[in-house]
Formats: structure tokens, C-alpha cells, sequence
């Protein structure tokens, strides 16, 4: 798969899960990508994200979250 095309599928599950009511709760970081925990009520789901352009894309995002807290 290209870049493009990963950076734009990772990007739409980002927006799904926001977009779903899912607050964004817990990130890390390894070697292996950024990790994401996702939360809503009592669901918690996990999203790794590869790519430097859907960790840009989500670094705004968590701003914004931040931001309307």
C-alpha cells in the first residue's frame, strides 16, 4: 500500500472514531508508531498510526480536544 494511501485510510479512522463520540484518552509512542487509546463511556478501543501525516493530522486533533475541554 503507498504512503498516500495509508496516511489517508489512518486519517478516516481517526475521524470515524471522533466523529463516533470517542474521546481521545491515552498516547504513546515506540518504534513501532504512535498508539492511541480511544475512549467512550466505558469502551476503549486502540489505533497504532504509522504514518508522519496522520500524525500530524492527529496532533491537531488532540489540540483541538484539548482546547474545547
Amino acid at each position: 500500500m503507498s504512503e498516500h494511501l495509508q496516511s489517508t485510510e489512518e486519517i478516516e479512522k481517526i475521524d470515524d472514531f471522533l466523529d463516533s463520540g470517542y474521546k481521545i484518552k491515552y498516547v504513546y509512542e515506540n518504534l513501532s508508531g504512535m498508539f492511541v487509546e480511544f475512549a467512550r463511556q466505558e469502551e476503549v478501543v486502540l489505533l497504532q498510526i504509522l504514518t508522519a501525516d496522520a500524525r500530524k493530522y492527529f496532533s491537531a486533533k488532540l489540540q483541538e480536544q484539548t482546547l474545547l475541554q
